[in-house]
């Protein structure tokens, strides 16, 4: 008999947003996949649940996915985890689920819902989400220009993720692709003590940083307006 698997959402800052039935999956389980156990371990901790904790991350190599896999067929009961929010949303936990499904379409795979750093955004942002698109983190180097482009151009709001050590450069990038009337969110560490959303046009969100570069801190959620 297959096992099952649950992609359970945790805490994107304050640890009070995990929910009850996450909590009870976490106790539940046979082993937690995590992308660092250090992180995942002091989670647990705080809400006193004792589990197996298993690596999964990016790097993940044929043979840890082979492990989990047997785990699987063995009748074993998984939770993935990423280190903050909902896995396999912009994060290598979907390579996990696509070999399930291929591999071992029998397993059961179920959604722990939760804290979502996008959605979060999104939800405070005051521009239209009933269509939105949602591009994960902008591309390093191959690609970026094109990935401002599509912003420039798209007639929906446009939500993506950004760290703090390339947040100048992609204001530079909206900045050449945006006229300065169209609106933006910065939704900055999100459900933590500096939590901060700046709102206000292209021009607005840029004189801003210019004048408070302490601000440029933490993790950011990009809310961009769809042309008009």
């Amino acid at each position: 008999m297959n096992g099952s698997l649950y992609i359970v959402a945790t805490p994107i800052g304050n640890l009070e947003d995990i929910t009850l039935r996450a909590l009870r999956i976490l106790k539940e389980v046979d082993v937690v996949l995590c992308e660092d156990t250090r992180t995942t371990g002091k989670l647990l901790k705080h809400f006193d649940i004792s589990a197996k904790l298993t690596s999964y991350h990016g790097n993940a190599t044929d043979k840890k996915h082979m492990y989990i896999l047997d785990m699987l067929r063995d009748g074993k009961k998984l939770a993935l985890v990423s280190d903050a929010g909902t896995p396999c949303i912009s994060d290598p936990g979907v390579m996990l689920i696509h070999s399930i499904r291929e591999q071992l379409p029998d397993v059961e795979i179920f959604a722990i819902p939760g804290p979502s750093a996008v959605i979060s955004a999104l939800s405070i942002s005051g521009l239209p989400s009933s269509e939105y698109l949602f591009l994960g983190f902008a591309p390093h180097k191959k690609g970026r220009k094109t990935f401002f482009e599509r912003i420039g151009a798209s007639d929906t709001t446009i939500a993506f993720y950004e760290s703090p050590h390339r947040f100048e450069k992609a204001l530079a990038g909206l900045a050449e692709v945006l006229d300065e009337n169209r609106h933006l969110l910065i939704a900055r560490e999100l459900t933590k003590m500096h939590e901060q959303g700046v709102y206000g046009t292209l021009f607005e969100i840029l004189e801003y940083f210019k004048n408070h570069p302490d601000k440029i801190r933490g993790e950011f959620v990009i809310v961009v307006e769809g042309r008009k």
